[in-house]
């Protein structure tokens, strides 16, 4: 067994939010398309030559694609924005994140999933833009392109810099999250999209952090007696592990859902493959986006 039995009210809460999930499945709001290939950030490792990469905030946003005539989720979702928030828009594919502002990744979230989002939630939406998937050149060239393009205020490139040493993307990094943000993206400016190499782009943040699929919940035991004791979770790799910390008192009365996914943080990976000091960071809610 994966779990002990969780009290009668939190069993009750559990089924709701089961049947919740199957209507939200059920009932798309949209319809689904091929999903664009987009490129995805791995890992920053030390070592590397810093010389040849521009440096950038990394959002923490809703990955948006612009194919010149609709914006889509990389899930393949079509986001239906209001006409005056892509009128203008350049009829060349663009690449960027959907954002609400520091600490507003549900904002972002709520919005994109929202058919009928309304005026005042776009307002408070920016589409920053870090690639052209449709250019053939270098991401130096891509990036000088981009910058060219003739854009509405709530649609900018995202600001990039060069950094001169790992000590001075350090200081860059402290700075970046200490102001709200979630850490740094590095892209090598010789990188080429049809021919991508393992370097080329890369994250780099305080902690790294992944996603799993809700697959139990254990009972809470002590001051947590009634409530949820840890989340037993699954990864993409099918590997097991319990999430104990990291939970609010609301998130413990009600937790998330089974077969709901959610974001964790970790420091590193023990030898069986299961995430050292693993804590839950929040529900992934465009984990379908």
């Amino acid at each position: 067994m994966l779990t002990s039995a969780i009290p009668t009210p939190l069993h009750r809460r559990t089924l709701l939010q089961r049947l919740l999930l199957v209507v939200a499945v059920a009932t798309p709001l949209h319809s689904r398309a091929s999903p664009p290939v987009l490129q995805r950030p791995t890992a920053y490792r030390g070592g590397i030559a810093l010389d040849n990469y521009w440096v950038s905030e990394k959002l923490d946003g809703v990955r948006g694609y612009w194919d010149g005539t609709q914006l889509w989720t990389r899930g393949g979702q079509p986001i239906r924005a209001p006409a005056w928030f892509t009128a203008g828009w350049p009829s060349a594919a663009l690449d960027g994140e959907l954002w609400a502002g520091h600490g507003a990744f549900a904002t972002a979230v709520s919005t994109v999933r929202q058919a009928g989002a309304g005026e005042a939630a776009w307002r408070q939406m920016r589409y920053r833009l870090f690639d052209l998937p449709g250019h053939s050149g270098a991401f130096d060239a891509r990036l000088a392109a981009l910058q060219q393009l003739a854009l509405p205020a709530w649609v900018q490139p995202v600001a990039q810099m060069r950094v001169a040493s790992h000590p001075a993307l350090q200081v860059l990094l402290r700075q970046t999250v200490q102001a709200g943000g979630e850490g740094l993206v590095l892209h090598r400016g010789d990188a080429l999209l049809d021919s991508p190499g393992k370097d080329d782009l890369l994250k780099l943040k305080p902690f790294e952090d992944a996603e799993a699929r809700v697959v139990g919940h254990v009972a809470g035991q002590g001051k947590y007696a009634g409530l949820l004791g840890a989340l037993q979770v699954e990864t993409p790799g099918g590997r097991k592990f319990k999430l104990g910390t990291g939970f609010s008192d609301a998130q413990r009365r009600d937790p998330p859902a089974l077969g709901t996914w959610v974001t964790y943080r970790y420091r590193d990976v023990n030898p069986s493959g299961i995430p050292r000091f693993a804590s839950f960071l929040r529900l992934r809610a465009d984990a379908d986006l």
